[in-house]
């Protein structure tokens, strides 16, 4: 061993579970530092590990150490505040480090992958007349492709050439021997979204006039900006109020100031929205570049996104939720929209919510986080009441226009006066011709795909179930079979009861398939799209139906909640919400804090433009809260009586929950080890926390997996989160229950 050498700490990408130590050659010190990628021998093989401590300590003797091999890349992948904030994603959502990095690191980063390398030629000298005479005569080709290639400014890639003048890589390979042209390879960066310039409303350098209201949350944010200090603003505005523009604003001023911008959507259908309207502003700025990221990136797009950003030629940053762990060396402004979206809660471990580690992140960089939403989420709310947020209000829309008239259809009466169950009330269907009429367009929205909900015997009751899942099947008609959506689980659609052998069994609710076909008979010759999940299948589909609608070649959408928030269409007049039941009648306690978010948000895409909006809500109880007060636009005054009645039965945000979910093919063996685990902290922790269960969860069975969970209600969630962890190291599971913790939960079903 050299006496140069000094010691890392590196934690490998491939399972191990611990962090090992290694010697570093005095060659590699100087660039091995925390966040960097290192190829180290692990065993009999080699593996790539993320040096997690440089310089550092350990009683195994010096000799025994092993030699890293050398360094993925040059430079860190992961900043010193995001090394940090993996610790804190450790403690507080009770997951593994390997977990926490593979959850942080991109897999095309963390594998290895490199650059996109292709090749460009250029002239490498000029031909005079007498031997170009002689080339066209002897090789016509190579002619043709020299004399294009002379012509150009700069050098071009070698496969458009190709492709352009139709010529052979032998052509090519002979003018490269003679020395004709010159080859190089440069990086290529593989970028998403680069046309979405051309579907955005406004060009570059198009001055917007701002409002009073968006004026004063424009200084408020850049007061705190100016003092470079860590502190969190809350742009509470209605739908339609531009709160887009105070962002953008924002981020002016950040870029202006030399550093980066990370900005948080909730849906990934936002996202090319977004990017086309940032990438349009700040067209004429190239030191301003936006990437995109979210999970439907290619390999390719996701890694040099990411090292776009680690390296500083990329300065602002447009993603779901996983955006937040990019890694950019100079932070200034991080930004979540629609802050009080269930999207920004990942369902897997780490269960992290992109909204708390944004707001965590830009305490550990000292940045300004800018929060926005028309509906706070109660966690959010008590913040701005209890000054932990600093509130900026957006109480009108732009240009002073009026928000939608919501109407609200009492379907018991619907039904009562047809004698029959209804899919589209009459006063909608009305209100849907007469926009079809005067060239408006209309959105429509249930949150739940398929034809029917579920197909159920009119004899018997038999209702046909998932054989994987405690759940009825949805009928498909467009296909003529039974799907689970939580499995992916299908089968052919009986024409009998599989029990009583009856034909009267029948398909019973309504989805996206069966709103499309009732309002394709309602509007026989309008121009109706369905937008979900089942329809989405090819990547650009979605931007370019989207793209239609913008245009106007489409009268009609009909969606799930990809259509039902963020996006902007002037000509929109009518939003239908065909059943506004459907998430309010679950067993869980966000069920009217998530109906009242849902209702004002879908209601917010009509209306936007110069013509008036309308909102059709159709319900079976329309005296409940979040319609009433959704109907009325009181958001203040629901979320005081939500947060009354929170605060009755001390649940979150009045005290924090965690969520411990058991699973086992087999049911006795997940309750008992439940039951052990629960009777463990008790005895530890009983004193301190309040424990509900083990009980069933309301999906008992998925995925052919058995389900059981207990409730912890805790005021201090990483102390009993160590807590629980140490119970878990006491009690040897088999391989056949598993387990997971969730911090913060959004759904407890």
């Amino acid at each position: 061993m050299s006496p140069d050498d000094s010691i890392v700490c590196v934690w490998p990408m491939s399972g191990f579970g611990k962090p090992l130590h290694y010697r570093v050659p005095a060659s590699l010190q100087a660039s091995a530092q925390p966040g960097v990628l290192a190829r180290v021998p692990l065993g009999r093989r080699q593996a790539i590990g993320l040096i997690v401590e440089a310089d550092c300590s350990t009683e195994m003797p010096l000799m025994q150490l092993k030699l890293i091999f050398d360094l993925v890349y040059p430079k860190p992948i992961m900043t010193p505040p995001l090394l940090k904030l993996a610790a804190w994603l450790r403690s507080y959502y009770g997951a593994s480090l390997q977990s926490v990095l593979e959850t942080m690191i991109p897999a095309p980063v963390r594998q290895g992958m490199k650059a996109k390398r292709e090749k460009y030629a250029s002239a490498a000298e000029r031909l005079d007349a007498e031997a170009l005479a002689a080339l066209e005569k002897k090789a016509p080709k190579q002619y043709q492709l020299y004399q294009f290639i002379v012509q150009q400014f700069r050098p071009q890639k070698k496969s458009l050439l190709l492709q352009r003048l139709d010529a052979s890589p032998a052509a090519y390979a002979a003018l490269l021997k003679k020395g004709l042209i010159i080859e190089e390879h440069r990086e290529v960066a593989r970028s998403a979204y680069d046309d979405e310039l051309g579907q955005v409303e406004y060009a570059a350098g198009q001055d917007i006039v701002k409002n009073e209201e968006q004026e004063a949350a424009c200084r408020s944010i850049s007061k705190s900006l100016r003092k470079e200090k860590f502190n969190t603003h809350f742009l509470y505005g209605v739908t339609g109020s531009g709160k887009t523009e105070v962002y953008i604003a924002a981020m002016e001023e950040t870029l202006a100031a030399g550093k980066s911008v990370l900005f948080l959507v909730p849906e990934v259908a936002l996202t090319p929205q977004t990017v086309g309207r940032l990438r349009a502003r700040f067209a004429d700025q190239p030191e301003a570049r936006a990437v995109v990221w979210h999970s439907a990136l290619s390999d390719g797009e996701r890694f040099d996104a990411w090292m776009g950003l680690a390296d500083g030629t990329a300065r602002v940053v447009v993603g779901a939720r996983s955006a937040v762990f990019a890694p950019m060396p100079n932070l200034g402004l991080i930004v979540v929209d629609e802050e009080h979206e269930p999207a920004f809660k990942q369902d897997e471990t780490p269960r992290y919510h992109g909204r708390d580690v944004a707001v965590y992140r830009a305490f550990l960089e000292d940045v300004v986080c800018v929060l926005g939403s028309a509906t706070p989420s109660l966690e959010s709310y008590r913040n701005i009441k209890s000054g932990k947020y600093h509130v900026d209000r957006l109480e009108k829309r732009i240009d002073d226009r009026q928000l939608p008239m919501m109407h609200i259809v009492d379907m018991r009466q619907e039904v009562m006066r047809t004698r029959k169950p209804v899919t589209i009330s009459s006063t909608l269907a009305e209100k849907l011709r007469d926009r079809w009429e005067k060239g408006e367009q209309s959105i429509l929205f249930i949150n739940r795909r398929g034809y029917n909900s579920a197909m159920i015997c009119g004899e018997c009751g038999h209702v046909e179930e998932c054989a994987h899942c405690s759940l009825p099947m949805t009928y498909h008609r467009s296909d003529d079979t039974l799907k689970c959506h939580l499995c992916g689980h299908e089968t052919v659609a009986p024409w009998k009861c599989p029990k009583c052998k009856s034909d009267q069994i029948r398909g019973k609710g309504s989805g996206t398939q069966r709103i499309e076909d009732v309002a394709q008979r309602i509007l026989p010759k309008a121009r109706i799209v369905r937008i979900d999940t089942d329809t989405m299948g090819r990547k650009r589909l979605f931007r370019e139906i989207l793209s239609d609608f913008r245009s106007g070649k489409i009268d009609l959408l009909v969606g799930t909640q990809m259509i039902a928030k963020g996006l902007d269409f002037p000509n929109v007049t009518l939003v239908g919400i065909v059943d506004a039941d459907l998430s309010l009648h679950v067993p869980d306690f966000r069920a009217n804090e998530r109906t009242f978010q849902l209702l004002v948000q879908v209601s917010g895409r009509a209306g936007r433009g110069d013509l008036a909006g309308e909102v059709v809500v159709q319900t079976f109880t329309p005296h409940a809260d979040p319609i009433q007060f959704a109907r009325r636009g009181e958001v203040d005054a629901f979320l005081e009586i939500e947060a009354e009645s929170r605060e009755q039965f001390q649940y979150p945000p009045y005290r924090h929950l965690i969520r411990q979910i058991f699973r086992s093919r087999n049911a006795d063996k997940a309750l008992f080890f439940a039951e052990q685990f629960a009777r463990r902290v008790e005895e530890r922790v009983g004193a301190k926390i309040e424990l509900r269960g083990p009980t069933p969860c309301s999906i008992e069975k998925m995925k052919d997996y058995y389900r059981f969970h207990i409730w912890y209600f805790t005021r201090n969630v990483s102390g009993l989160m160590a807590e629980l962890r140490a119970v878990e190291a006491e009690i040897p599971f088999p391989k056949d229950v598993l387990h997971v913790f969730d911090a913060d939960p959004m759904s407890v079903g």
